[in-house]
């Protein structure tokens, strides 16, 4: 075994999982400051189940908290959601929500440690403009990433984004890990997913109370989120609960989903790993052991590696690529795409992160172990370490356009069989990563995972520290998205349109002194595509 094999090992699971930049654990904060409760002005709606309490703040209206299913306990652990219970009075939702049971990982929030945790967690959060005018406004439901067991809802805050795009923001939690993907003999399976459309009901039938169109909503998601909603579209249940979709970073591994029988194995192994080894009886012993004893198993050896996945079957009956390509999928507008460097922070935690340099001798040997004696070698010369700082760079280059961005190309060639697809690639190789690492370190994260959300929303509620230049783009990718969630091709006054994805055509979003915004023809080409497509 080379000396490599374990940090390359650990790196190409890194990208499997969808590695959301959660993985620099330095920062620590809590995901709305009291600078942004500066107004507070409580404020009410009445929602279907009853009426509920947010407040204003400097940026908008906010309702946090708000039950959208019945918590999933008891028989209803392991089962499809039901529709949140009706209260009496006026409920809270001035302060977020439990985050779902999950044990700390690298896809963890930095505030981990003062979270509660809960399977309680099925609930929602509201962000509005202040003012809304006359007319109802269209609606964003935002899905968090977190590689399917880590990450909570207020991971992003989208308040924002909601007043300078004129929307109804919506943010959610929905089960994850095994509690959202066991797949078990005689149960549904794919809870996430399920949730997740438990609450796009939800959005249809009380968007209207908080000033948006319930039949006006776009679905989006990052990372793990992403991949929901490539899931959503092509699954027959969530059609007609959404009009547009979005997807970022999301279209790793072809949003593929995993085989029922697979799951099915590896699921009643993990129930024996937590003591319920009788397939007879599974159901009820898992839904009777505690969370924890759940969670462990979930981190053993008999859990799936490298990440739970949507399993095929009655909720999922083809792949999502597949159904794209043959027309069996939602025929909604879609934006699709990824950053330009997404695996730098894979590679970082994977090597200098750890102590280890990537050195020019070891370099064919990294490749070799990442993608194996056949591909490995492919790979070295069309990487050449001439045309990077460091072999880091060049190996993070390989992981990145195998797992991320040669997937975006395939995923568009497939998605416009079925409808428009409009194509991004966030491309400043000046952006800080999502979290900065610490201690300061001499390492370009640029464009990387997750690094575009600091530039649309306010992760973990606090603002990026972005130069002018910088804000300047942000404001461009906010009306972007803002416009295509409006219904409209994605636009800015004096910029490129965003392109239908045709004969690759992609908008790459860049800082001013980088040459600003431009529509690329070349990006399979950049990304050496006929390499990954040929060995995928």
């Amino acid at each position: 075994m080379s000396p490599y094999s374990e940090t390359v090992r650990r790196a190409r699971n890194i990208a499997l999982v969808l590695s959301s930049a959660l993985l620099l654990t330095s920062l620590t904060a809590s995901v709305t400051s009291a600078q942004d409760r500066q107004d507070g002005t409580p404020v009410t709606v009445k929602t279907k189940n009853g009426w509920v309490r947010g407040e204003s703040t400097v940026y908008g209206r906010q309702f946090l908290g708000i039950p959208y299913a019945k918590p999933p306990v008891g028989d209803l652990r392991l089962a499809p959601p039901r529709p949140a219970s009706s209260w009496r009075g006026v409920k809270d939702t001035r302060r977020f929500g439990n985050s779902c049971p999950q044990n700390k990982n690298p896809f963890s929030s930095p505030d981990y440690d003062n979270q509660t945790r809960s399977e309680a967690c099925l609930d929602l959060n509201v962000y509005t403009p202040s003012a809304r005018g006359g007319k109802k406004l269209p609606v964003m439901v935002f899905i968090h990433g977190g590689a399917n067991t880590g990450g909570q809802s207020p991971d992003v805050v989208p308040d924002e984004f909601a007043r300078k795009a004129n929307a109804v923001v919506v943010t959610i939690n929905y089960r994850l890990g095994v509690l959202g993907f066991l797949t078990l003999p005689g149960t549904a399976g794919n809870f996430a997913l399920l949730d997740q459309r438990q609450a796009f009901r939800w959005v249809r039938e009380n968007a209207g109370a908080f000033g948006g169109d319930g039949e006006r909503v776009t679905i989006a998601g990052q990372s793990a989120g992403g991949i929901a909603v490539c899931t959503h579209l092509a699954s027959p249940g969530s059609r007609g609960l959404f009009r547009a979709a979005i997807i970022q970073s999301g279209s790793i591994g072809d949003c593929g989903a995993g085989p029922r029988q697979q799951a099915e194995t590896t699921s009643l192994s993990v129930a024996a790993a937590a003591g319920c080894a009788n397939p007879s009886t599974v159901v009820s012993c898992m839904r009777g052991k505690p969370v924890q004893e759940i969670l462990d198993a979930q981190d053993g050896p008999a859990a799936p590696r490298p990440y739970w996945q949507y399993s095929l079957g009655a909720e999922l009956p083809e792949q999502p690529l597949t159904a794209f390509t043959a027309g069996h999928a939602a025929s909604v507008p879609v934006m699709n795409g990824g950053n330009s460097s997404e695996s730098l922070v894979s590679a970082y935690l994977a090597f200098d992160a750890q102590g280890v340099t990537l050195t020019p001798e070891g370099f064919p040997q990294a490749l070799t172990d990442a993608f194996g004696p056949q591909v490995g070698p492919q790979a070295l010369p069309r990487y050449p370490l001439s045309d990077f700082t460091r072999p880091v760079y060049a190996y993070a280059a390989a992981l990145g356009d195998q797992f991320f961005a040669c997937p975006v190309q395939r995923t568009n060639a497939a998605l416009v069989q079925r409808g428009k697809v409009y194509s991004y690639e966030f491309a400043d190789r000046t952006s800080p990563a999502l979290k900065e690492p610490s201690p300061p370190v001499d390492f370009n994260f640029g464009a990387s995972h997750s690094a575009e959300l600091n530039y649309l929303y306010r992760p973990y509620g606090l603002s990026a520290s972005l130069n002018l230049e910088q804000k300047k783009l942000a404001d461009q990718m906010i009306k972007y998205w803002g416009s295509f969630v409006h219904g409209k091709t994605p636009q800015v006054s004096g910029q490129p349109d965003m392109p239908q994805y045709q004969n690759g055509h992609v908008l790459q979003l860049r800082t001013q002194s980088a040459g600003g915004n431009i529509v690329s023809t070349g990006l399979r080409a950049e990304h050496r595509c006929d390499l990954w497509d040929a060995t995928s």
